[in-house]
């Protein structure tokens, strides 16, 4: 795991994401799930190509029930943009870093 990733859990969901002062992306994900895996590449590469600017994190379904339970996650992986603790933006499913960068774009500056 890249230091440029989070790991968000339950407890620390407040202070990771509702509290952050910059945008978040959390993506929400499971050790059996192949399309989460195959994210986990494009999401380090942005997390670090977009340090400063967006927190990019991820939060375990299985080991975090309440927060995936809150934000109605049907499906994964599925990505929630946070903006001063908010949902702005879902998207769900694999998709390439250039889909993913251009759905970031609001949030990016």
């Amino acid at each position: 795991m890249s230091d440029a990733l989070i790991q968000v859990t339950d407890a620390g969901f407040e202070t990771d994401v509702a509290g952050s002062d910059k945008p978040v992306l959390l993506d929400f994900w499971a050790p059996w799930c192949g399309p989460c895996r195959m994210m986990e590449p494009v999401l380090k590469e942005v997390a670090e190509e977009y340090a400063g600017k967006l927190v990019v994190g991820k939060l375990n379904v299985d080991e975090n029930p309440g927060t995936a339970t809150k934000y109605e996650i049907l499906s994964i992986p599925t990505l929630l943009v946070f903006s001063e603790g908010q949902v702005v933006k879902k998207l769900v499913g694999a998709m390439p870093k250039k889909r993913l960068v251009e759905e970031l774009a609001p949030w990016l500056g």
